[in-house]
């Protein structure tokens, strides 16, 4: 192939932005200004995106709007966020988890054939800093620019971004396709269990919330210092443990002595945890084996009496007529947060007894059930797709890529 390898800082500039201060709702109330987040950064372009600060939320922060046809890359962010990249093709700024990357001279790099490269190897930029990927830690704008890279002539650049958008169009359609399966599968599931909460609030017994379990609220954040966090020992519980419904992978421990001033905010077993900030309202239920630990400020701690089983509970909660009296009483504008547990105490709850609860769950995990399985079959489907795109990438960039194995693809994906 003999092509040069460059990396980003010799051949492109890069720009991050800034966030406007949150104590002034004035910068986000009625602001139509594109301001790009990690999150939006999950499709191949963006040529629009909410609109969600004012000119005087812009002009006081270090946000600047940014080149056109630049590449976004998420410098952190939950979940797979970080390491993702896209082009943006309108007019938009971007807080400072988000950083732009523009070539010098697109007469010798495009921004197509930048994309292309850096897209194909998302697990790996992931792994530039230095974890599983499990972790919060982020890219930065230093480690970006010593990405490599290998610069082809600017003809075949073209001849790989034209290649591989033929080859894509059919394999992305067959992952939206796919993906709308799998949330039309997730989605029926949701569909039948609020059919059943609703079909009966006007037949069950109505408790208020304080009636059937204990509330706790995580602690203050200054309860909470970075001091007071030890190597290993007691865990303390997030929001990622309700949003990803597991208790395994712990962050941040306390010792003996700063368990005791906390011990309020203990987690047993079968007490519910709830998220309330930002993603709000995930619900998990506390295992037999979980390691001993408390909760952080941005968790409630629910803990169910007699009256009700915490799994009813936990699919109560999961389902509409939960979530949308838990929306009512949200407050915020840029980062949401659950209203007082004063307000949440007296939300209705329909109740049945012990032995209807028992027998809905039993009904409810056999469609869960039923419903994951197929969900599975679009998993696999889904990861098949994706790897082909990342074997046409890894021939794209070796200068193997050809007409025919493009046709290959094609049919594979169209099966």
């Amino acid at each position: 192939m003999g092509w040069p390898v460059v990396t980003i800082g010799e051949t492109c500039d890069l720009a991050t932005g800034g966030t406007p201060s949150k104590s002034k709702p004035e910068y986000f109330e009625g602001g139509n200004i594109r301001w790009l987040v990690s999150g939006d950064i999950h499709r191949k372009e963006i040529s629009d995106c909410e609109g969600r600060i004012t000119q005087e939320g812009l002009d006081n922060s270090s946000a600047k709007f940014l080149p056109l046809n630049s590449i976004m890359i998420a410098l952190n962010g939950q979940g797979k966020t970080r390491g993702t990249v896209a082009l943006l093709r309108c007019q938009a700024t971007c807080n400072q988890s988000l950083v732009s990357i523009m070539p010098k001279d697109t007469d010798v790099l495009l921004p197509e054939y930048l994309y292309a490269n850096l897209h194909g190897r998302y697990q790996e930029i992931r792994r530039i800093t230095g974890d599983d990927g499990n972790d919060r830690r982020g890219l930065n704008m230093p480690l970006i620019r010593k990405i490599s890279f290998p610069l082809a002539p600017l003809d075949e650049q073209k001849r790989i971004v034209a290649i591989l958008d033929e080859a894509f169009a059919g394999i992305d359609q067959a992952i939206v396709n796919t993906e709308k399966n799998l949330a039309s599968a997730r989605e029926l599931f949701e569909s039948y269990m609020g059919d059943l909460f609703k079909a009966n609030r006007e037949n069950w017994p109505q408790y208020t919330f304080k009636d059937i379990c204990g509330f706790v609220r995580g602690p203050f954040g200054g309860s909470l210092k970075k001091s007071c966090f030890v190597g290993d020992g007691i865990a303390v519980y997030e929001q990622q443990h309700a949003i990803n419904n597991q208790f395994e992978e712990i962050r941040y421990f306390i010792d003996d002595k700063k368990f005791e001033e906390m011990k309020r905010f203990e987690l047993l077993p079968n007490d519910l945890i709830m998220s309330c900030s930002g993603t709000m309202g995930k619900v998990a239920i506390v295992p037999s084996d979980a390691k001993k630990g408390i909760i952080n400020q941005a968790l409630l701690k629910l803990t169910p009496n007699k009256k009700i089983l915490s799994e009813f509970l936990k699919l109560w909660m999961e389902s509409d007529d939960f979530q949308d009296q838990l929306k009512i009483h949200t407050t915020g504008v840029a980062i949401k947060n659950v209203a007082s547990v004063k307000i949440l105490k007296e939300i209705e709850v329909p109740l049945p007894s012990i032995e209807e609860q028992q027998a809905i769950i039993e009904k409810l995990n056999l469609n869960y059930s039923e419903t994951e399985k197929l969900a599975d079959v679009y998993e696999r489907k889904l990861s098949s797709l994706n790897e082909l795109k990342q074997s046409l990438l890894q021939k794209a960039f070796s200068g193997e890529l050809t007409s025919e194995i493009v046709g290959e693809a094609q049919a594979e994906a169209a099966e």
